[in-house]
């Protein structure tokens, strides 16, 4: 094989290139809690370990990358690079209409109704600030006991401390006039995503993340998007009741690596 070039072509990227043709590049991106992780895409398997190895040599630990649980070749590479298992998160798919196992569940009629003195409103009709306000809120909760990096999210640009930026996707539960849950979803095609679902400490175990739910994938169903994924750490015990008790069937599973 030619020798190969790395550079980095930007603050966030790097390339690999052999002779007049890219055989790779890699990414960091940063989510919200500060972690940066990693990502490599090679043409040639040979230039997984140069690019790592020149990504690695520009960042600081702690560094994190996702892998697929199957993929045990992707694994490996990261595994030489220094990386060790730190997490695993269970990969959901939901039916967005009507399940062998959960009977009509999307429709209230059905089974699923708000808990007293709880509201949902749809996608995009929370007020703005009440809606930032109560990220923020949980966001607080979260980092104060199990602590973000057990809440799967995108991985998105975004300024610094705005963690909301796009209203229209998020569906809201207010319980006597204070908003207490939220979850966000981000329809593609015939699949939608569920990229988030929390609920105010007060109000755990009280059926709200369930109305929440439940909301949000009877809204996909009527517009024709008949199922939705998710993925959840599989220490969230209580996330895992709530999406299983919906019908979601266990597809896979994805390992966070960490290179401290």
């Amino acid at each position: 094989m030619n020798s190969v070039m790395i550079t980095r072509v930007g603050e966030t990227q790097w390339q690999a290139v052999t002779g007049n043709l890219i055989v790779g590049h890699g990414d960091v991106s940063q989510r919200p809690d500060g972690r940066l992780f990693v990502s490599i895409d090679v043409w040639q398997d040979e230039v997984f370990d140069q690019l790592a190895a020149a990504m690695l040599a520009d960042l600081t630990n702690p560094l994190h990358t996702l892998v697929g649980e199957a993929d045990l070749d992707l694994k490996s590479r990261w595994e030489q690079a220094g990386f060790t298992a730190g997490r695993r998160e269970w990969e959901y798919v939901l039916p967005t209409g009507p399940s062998e196992t959960v009977v009509d569940a999307v429709r209230p009629a059905a089974g699923v109704t708000s808990p007293a003195g709880v509201t949902v409103l749809p996608a995009g009709e929370a007020d703005e600030s009440l809606l930032r306000a109560l990220d923020r809120a949980i966001r607080e909760e979260v980092e104060a006991t199990v602590g973000w990096q057990t809440m799967p999210a995108e991985v998105l640009p975004r300024p610094a401390g705005a963690t909301v930026l796009d209203p229209s996707k998020y569906t809201v539960a207010v319980r006597n006039g204070r908003y207490v849950g939220l979850v966000r979803v981000v329809p593609v095609r015939r699949r939608a995503r569920i990229g988030l679902i929390a609920v105010r400490a007060d109000q755990h175990r009280q059926g709200v993340g369930r109305a929440l739910l439940a909301h949000a994938l009877g809204s996909l169903h009527r517009t024709g998007i008949d199922s939705s994924w998710a993925e959840v750490d599989e220490s969230n015990t209580a996330a895992i009741a709530l999406f299983e008790g919906l019908g979601a069937r266990r597809t896979g599973s994805t390992i966070e690596l960490v290179r401290r």
